[in-house]
Formats: structure tokens, sequence, C-alpha cells
């Protein structure tokens, strides 16, 4: 199995951390339980000279460090164009088979705009001139849509996004083989959009931290090859299983106004015509309202066919929670937390695998309890809305002190 988060950022994009590194990279990577990572924003002039002096290719496409910690050749970019009347902003994750072609694809966009500003940069060609201009350099370069629901830069969007697939594409959808869940989304709710395409997760982690890198993953059971992870985002042959974080945790589950403090159900909105009922603006509209817009089959529906999944909140959001805890960064939190590492070797054996005796010898039974209910998928959480992560409540009962119901900090 390979544990793959294939939606990085180095520390060249906009509003991400500025101390990431390769070797921070690996080094959470590993403490999470990651297999393969992506390498983030190639086409960045000063990070692809550290991803060449840093990694080191083999004949399968893979890139090694020195400690033999796999990446993929991985970027996402920004499109902003014109179609069908409206204007459109998509976000891309583009993969190579090797660094040749990822050079080819670095000197195409150089020729487009320009390259070192922003390790996400934006482009103002369509996707479906993408798909054009990515084939015509190889064939093996793999176009996946990001976040495919988030409401500004997704595929389904409701702010700038399209209706389906094929309205997106249009003769280039049979090229498009995968769409990224995002957040805020998971299998189920895209299920019901009856699209005859592949689901993948991954983190769109800004930072190397554990409770961002390796969020949201995807399984793949073949051999560490690009042609392999290829292969299996096209075919579903080798693709395992997605871990998806708990839709309501997502920033854009729900609808509202976070400067208003308002946050509504679908249901709510339409009963407010879409309008924020404190400032009388346009509710910014999550994604289980746009899931409900599009929707082909209803809640619950199941395809013939279909590749499992987890979802799984981070485990230092859940010891944050437990113990009433503001930063997800204090002293206490690492503390508790790497004494779980040390003796359950990462994070992903302690959430899936770890039984609850064996946790119980290491860590306080309520944060026992906690884990256990995070894995049976049973934790109560307040969405998320306009650009806010969800809350993961608990009974006072549950927690270690007096204090409850803790944002989850946003970096």
């Amino acid at each position: 199995m390979i544990i793959a988060d294939l939606q990085i950022h180095s520390r060249y994009a906009r509003a991400c951390s500025k101390n990431t590194t390769l070797d921070l990279l690996e080094r959470y990577a590993k403490i999470k339980g990651l297999d393969l990572l992506g390498t983030g924003d190639f086409q960045h002039p000063l990070w692809n000279k550290e991803i060449k002096e840093k990694l080191t290719e083999d004949e399968n496409g893979i890139l090694w460090s020195k400690t033999k910690f796999p990446f993929l050749w991985q970027t996402e970019i920004s499109l902003m164009y014109k179609q069908d009347g409206k204007g459109r902003r998509i976000h891309h994750l583009i993969f190579a088979p090797n660094g040749e072609v990822a050079n080819q694809i670095i000197d195409f966009l150089g020729s487009k705009g320009r390259l070192d500003y922003d390790g996400r940069p934006i482009f103002g060609f369509t996707s479906i001139e993408l798909v054009d201009f990515m084939r015509d350099i190889d064939q093996d370069i793999e176009i996946i849509p990001a976040h495919c629901m988030t409401p500004y830069f997704g595929l389904f969007g409701s702010k700038t996004g399209f209706d389906t697939l094929k309205d997106c594409f249009k003769d280039n959808t049979k090229y498009i083989h995968a769409i990224e869940s995002g957040m805020s989304a998971d299998p189920p709710m895209l299920w019901r959009l009856k699209e005859d395409i592949n689901i993948v997760s991954f983190s769109d982690a800004h930072s190397y931290w554990p409770w961002r890198i390796g969020r949201e993953s995807t399984i793949f059971e073949c051999k560490l090859e690009y042609k392999e992870i290829l292969k299996a985002i096209r075919t579903k042959q080798g693709l395992n299983s997605t871990i998806e974080t708990v839709p309501d945790y997502g920033k854009y589950h729900y609808d509202g106004h976070a400067n208003c403090n308002i946050s509504l159900s679908p249901e709510e909105t339409k009963k407010v015509d879409g309008m924020c009922p404190k400032c009388k603006k346009a509710l910014t509209i999550g994604v289980q309202y746009r899931i409900e817009e599009l929707a082909k089959e209803p809640e619950n529906y199941k395809p013939k066919e279909f590749i499992e999944y987890k979802r799984l909140i981070p485990l230092h959001e859940l010891i944050t929670t437990v113990y009433g805890m503001k930063q997800l960064t204090s002293k206490k939190v690492w503390t508790i937390y790497n004494n779980l590492i040390k003796n359950f070797n990462n994070e992903f054996n302690i959430l899936l695998n770890i039984n609850e005796e064996e946790l119980k010898k290491v860590a306080d039974e309520k944060l026992v309890d906690v884990i256990i209910k995070n894995r049976e998928d049973k934790l109560k959480i307040i969405p998320g809305y306009d650009g806010g992560y969800g809350k993961v409540i608990l009974d006072e009962s549950k927690t270690i002190n007096e204090n409850k119901d803790k944002s989850l900090t946003d970096f």
C-alpha cells in the first residue's frame, strides 16, 4: 500500500508557510504515515532549483531524497477565463511523468506568463486549452481538477464553476479521469452527481505540519512508479481507497457570512433566498447547497462500483479539542502527540489501527475515546462556512478541563 498526498505547496505559493522545505515535508510526512508526496509547485524557479538539488529521479519517474523518501512531479495552476458568458476560476493539478517532461511544461507555462511571483501561477487560457497544451507535450501528463466543489476555485464551485465536467472540458472531457474531492466534500456527495469519473483526495497543504499535510490522501495498491500511479488514477486498477476529512470540517461546507457570524444549512439558505439575514448581501454558498443543486441522485446513493473511503479528523485537532486548548502548536499538545508517535510509529497507525486497550496504556481514556469515535466516524462537528473550519464538539464530561467548543486554528 502507498498512502500518497499529491497536492502540496512550496513556501513560494501565496498564503502558504514561508518555512516549508523539502526536508520538513519529508520529516512530517513520515510522522503522519505518508509513503509518497507531490513535489508541489515544480514550475517555480527557486523551488524547482531546490527540487533538483535535493532530490534524485529514478528510471520510473519517482524522485528520491537522500534518506530515500519518494516524491512525484506535481504542481497546481489557477486558470481565470470567460466561458459560456461567465467568468471562471478553476484550479487544476498537473502531474508529470519525469523531469524532462516537467521542464517542457515549465517552458510552455513560461511562454504564457510569469512563473516567479507565485507557486500557484494564474493563466488566462481555458481548461479545454490546458488539456490540449499538455497532451501536445506528453500524453502521460495527468490533469486533475483540484478541490472540485470549492465555491471560488472548484470545477463545480458555486461562484465560478460549471454544472458538469462536460460543460467545462467539452470534447476533452474524455481526457479527465479523476477529480479531487476537497475538504468540504467526500465521495458519497460526489457520487450523487453521476459523473463517470474517479475520485482522489489530497490535502492541498499550505504548510508541512501534520494537522495539514496528509489530512486528505489517496491509498494506492501498486508499484511505486509514475506509470502505475497514473494507471490507478485513470482506470481504478490499483486505486484502493481515499482518506477524507469529515466534510463538515471543511471551510466551505455550509453557507454563510463569516463577518456576520451567519451560518446556514441549505434548507435555511433557501428560506432567505440566499441573502444574509444580517447584512442583506448574498451569502457565500457552500458545498452542501451546491451538491443539492447539481445532484442527479438522492442522498445515500451508491454506484455499483466505487472506491472505499475513510473519514478522519487529524490527531492534533482531537488532542486540542479534548484538552480545551486554542493552539494546535501548544507545548502540551505536542507532548501528548509526540508520546503517541513514539509508541505507535505514525499518526495514521494511531487513527486507523491501534486498538483501544493499547492506546489506553499511553493516552488518557478520554482522548482514546475520541480517537475511537473519530475512527468510527461518530464525532459531532459544527460545519465550517465562508472560509472558516468546522469545530469538533464534545460534551463537557468528555473533555479534560472545563474549556470546550474551541475553534481549530487556520494555518
